[in-house]
C-alpha cells in the first residue's frame, strides 16, 4: 500500500473526490483517506505516478511522499 500526503484535503468532499478519481482509473483499488493526517493510502496495480496524476487531476496537490 502506498501513501500520499495531500495538504489541501480537509473534508468529506475532498476524500470522495480523490477516491472517485483513483477508482476511475482502477475500479479495484483500495483507497483509504485519513483527514487527521491528510494522507491517502492506495493499494492498486497503478504506478505511484498514475495515482499522483489522478489526484492532481481531481484538483489536489501532493506534498512530499508520506512515510509508509
Amino acid at each position: 500500500m502506498n501513501s500520499f500526503t495531500i495538504p489541501e484535503m480537509s473534508c468529506g468532499h475532498c476524500t470522495a473526490a480523490i477516491e472517485k478519481a483513483i477508482k476511475a482509473i482502477d475500479p479495484t483499488a483500495t483507497v483509504s483517506c485519513d483527514l487527521g493526517t491528510r494522507t491517502v493510502a492506495v493499494e492498486s496495480f497503478l504506478s505511484d505516478r498514475a495515482v499522483s496524476e489522478a489526484i492532481r487531476d481531481a484538483g489536489y496537490d501532493l506534498a512530499a511522499p508520506a512515510a509508509t
